[in-house]
């Protein structure tokens, strides 16, 4: 407890957090001027004094947590991981095989999804990868340039964000379990995260509506505009769009380089985690990590095995990707240890109680989410970082919800999706101007077209979570999922534009 009533001072290393990473575009310096203004609230401003004393009472001992340490170790190795096998060309190799299968636009609207979506483990690589690959056959049958940019998008972070034992799914699992140790709930955060699953109704809409919508052969608003241009030989374009990166690619890589180390690591993970009780009882988080730790490990090792197997890479230079993939993590480093750290000087502030205090008795609980929903999403737009997103809004949601008696798990899952439906949306984000480049599309002309797709499962999104923080049925994804479906249907009944999807090559 704050040992005196800080009042509307506690909130403000939050408004300086928010506004200076909205300003900045950066959330690192927004989490850092909140961490140094809360520190001058609690000992008074002397500027040298302050960052010692960030250092000293805040960064160093969450770093040293036992629990936060591992969180930072496993990011490590998830990183290196990523790298390699971004690198390694398997990703390119596994995505070539899947344009042999296609004979028509339904299928290569399917393949280009399925392959994002297997693509998983990398938001950043599925653009790098999936658009230069599939842009020649996408051109070849009359497919817009920002039709396979906005399938690409869609299959890049909204797929991530739903795997739990990946970069997104540890690191909200880190920023859950801090703040459940703030306010005293004993629920595991892997546990809390994969509950928080089937409320991440934008994502789960996002990659439902790719497969309706080439179902469907409809389109609407300028996507359907662009579609109509590209039948008609004016494929909306940019020559420089990016080619396939000679680092992402080997003649000698093989499909083999995905799936393999990916089953090692499950294996590995239930060779140690079933003798705990998973999948059946919750798991120590430590244990978790440890085990999370041990399967990145020995994937990246099967994985430099198969590189100098089949003359990819020699061992140094493996190892040079894989700590070259550690080095990149620093700054979500960064950010989860200013997170952390903010979280605590907004309990010796008192910031949770006063937020409390302020919508207790005055603000329904089961609006919590969709209030989290809709703010998420206009921070995550303006930052275009929804990572950061959740560093700032996590912790606040989880002690609001706490407090007022609203649904955990669905305010979790609103937190999630709502910094993903921003940065869906964000011109700014890294995935979209990925996506834009990897089709060879403008990014204005991606963010144009994708726009009204994505207000549209926003909108969904909004019935969905008020209905949800009422009935706090893990089910509402589904009567959401049908009326996607209907909204889709009358959205191309009013002003919908047939394409033929059934035209082959």
């Amino acid at each position: 407890m704050p040992e005196a009533d800080y009042g509307f001072l506690s909130i403000v290393p939050i408004i300086l957090t928010l506004g200076i990473a909205v300003w900045t575009q950066n959330v690192i310096i927004g989490l850092f001027t909140g961490v140094f203004c809360g520190v001058v609230l609690l000992n008074g401003f002397n500027p040298v004094m302050t960052l010692s004393l960030m250092v000293s009472d805040y960064f160093v001992p969450q770093m040293i947590s036992p629990g936060n340490a591992g969180i930072l170790v496993l990011m490590c190795f998830i990183g290196g991981f990523v790298a390699l096998i971004e690198k390694s060309g398997g990703a390119v190799a596994f995505a070539t095989k899947m344009t042999h299968v296609i004979t028509n636009r339904f299928k290569a609207q399917i393949a280009t999804w399925m392959t994002g979506i297997a693509i998983f483990f990398s938001d950043l690589g599925t653009p790098l990868i999936v658009g230069p690959i599939y842009r020649p056959i996408t051109d070849k049958l009359k497919i817009s340039r920002v039709k396979l940019a906005w399938i690409v998008d869609t299959t890049s972070s909204p797929v991530a964000v739903l795997i739990p034992f990946i970069g997104w799914g540890v690191y909200s699992m880190a920023l859950i379990e801090t703040q459940y140790l703030e306010i005293g709930v004993t629920e595991p955060a892997f546990d809390a995260y994969v509950s928080a699953i089937p409320f991440q109704f934008y994502s789960i809409f996002a990659i439902l509506m790719v497969p309706l919508v080439a179902f469907s052969g409809y389109e609407f608003g300028p996507m359907a505009r662009a579609e109509q241009r590209a039948q008609a030989n004016a494929v909306l374009t940019d020559d420089s769009g990016l080619e396939v990166d000679d680092t992402m690619s080997h003649p000698n890589a093989k499909a083999i380089f995905v799936w393999l180390p990916l089953v090692v690591m499950v294996s590995v993970l239930f060779y140690l985690l079933v003798p705990l009780g998973f999948p059946l009882n919750s798991v120590p988080s430590l244990a978790f990590r440890g085990a999370l730790s041990s399967a990145y490990f020995y994937s990246a090792v099967t994985l430099i095995v198969l590189m100098m197997m089949f003359g990819v890479k020699s061992f140094k230079e493996s190892m040079a990707i894989y700590f070259t993939g550690v080095g990149k993590m620093v700054s979500i480093l960064m950010i989860l240890v200013m997170a952390w750290s903010l979280s605590s000087i907004g309990k010796n502030l008192g910031t949770p109680q006063y937020i409390i205090s302020l919508a207790d008795g005055t603000f329904a609980p089961y609006l919590i989410p969709v209030t989290a929903f809709l703010f998420g999403a206009v921070m995550s737009f303006a930052t275009g970082s929804s990572w950061g997103t959740y560093a700032i809004m996590m912790p606040l949601i989880i002690a609001l919800a706490d407090a007022l008696g609203a649904p955990m798990h669905v305010s979790i899952g609103a937190v999630l999706s709502g910094g993903m439906f921003g940065d869906h949306c964000s011109p700014i984000s890294d995935t979209t101007i990925l996506s834009a480049s990897g089709a060879g599309c403008s990014q204005f002309d991606h963010v144009r077209t994708q726009l009204p797709y994505e207000l549209l499962n926003g909108s969904i999104c909004v019935v969905s979570y008020i209905t949800a923080g009422i009935t706090e049925s893990n089910l509402v994804f589904i009567p959401g999922m049908v009326l996607l479906g209907l909204s889709l249907y009358m959205m191309n009944k009013v002003a919908g534009v047939k394409i033929h999807n059934t035209s082959a090559i």
